[in-house]
């Protein structure tokens, strides 16, 4: 990491060794990312990452974690001035998009290492990964839908946006708020309005 000694002491040395291992991630992958690799780029021991986290496997869930709730309270923050609920489907979209598609580490593993997510976004692993995001993400839509119709449309948007960011040559960038707002007026508000019987079987 780069910085001074001052810097260095600012920081936690746990949320220092989580910062080097996306660096390392980004740089080596999942596969060639070693302990070692991590305590280099943090400006510590390797015996001070086994002491916070123990192995690699260990450390790496630290990291799946710490980024799924930073990327949660992004999308979170981004919905939090908006009135509507149209205008709060496309800040947490667009903010969800810029999150994921400028993370270094997620998108150097999907380029290089796509074996290791893949099995967590499609087919069974796709519901349970729907079912969590819908359980994570109900607070925030209950802001602006009932309670009861929260964890369902938390599901169906991240479904239908996580199609069209994952999707080649796909018709929305959803990096732009412009096309983010024609999907969300065309296709996802219409459905969000629905009743849970016509939209909970997509």
């Amino acid at each position: 990491m780069a910085g001074g000694q001052a810097e260095r002491g600012s920081t936690s040395a746990r949320d220092r060794i989580l910062a080097a291992t996306l660096v390392s991630l980004a740089r080596y992958g999942v596969a060639k990312t070693t302990l070692e690799d991590v305590a280099k780029e943090a400006g510590c021991a390797r015996a001070t990452v086994y002491r916070y986290f123990g192995g690699k496997q260990q450390l790496l869930h630290a990291v799946i974690i710490h980024e799924s709730e930073r990327l949660l309270a992004a999308i979170d923050a981004a919905a939090a001035t908006d009135a509507t609920l149209d205008e709060a489907v496309i800040a947490m979209a667009t903010a969800a998009a810029h999150e994921i598609l400028e993370h270094d580490a997620l998108q150097f593993v999907l380029a290089h290492e796509p074996e290791l997510v893949l099995p967590w976004i499609t087919f069974d692993g796709a519901d349970r990964f729907l079912e969590r995001a819908g359980a994570a993400l109900a607070p925030t839509f209950a802001r602006y839908v009932p309670a009861a119709d929260a964890n369902r449309a938390a599901a169906w948007c991240t479904r239908i946006f996580l199609a069209y960011l994952g999707a080649d040559n796909s018709p929305v960038t959803m990096t732009d708020e412009r096309e983010v707002r024609a999907l969300v007026h065309d296709f996802v508000a219409p459905a969000l309005r629905a009743p849970a019987s016509q939209t909970s079987g997509r």
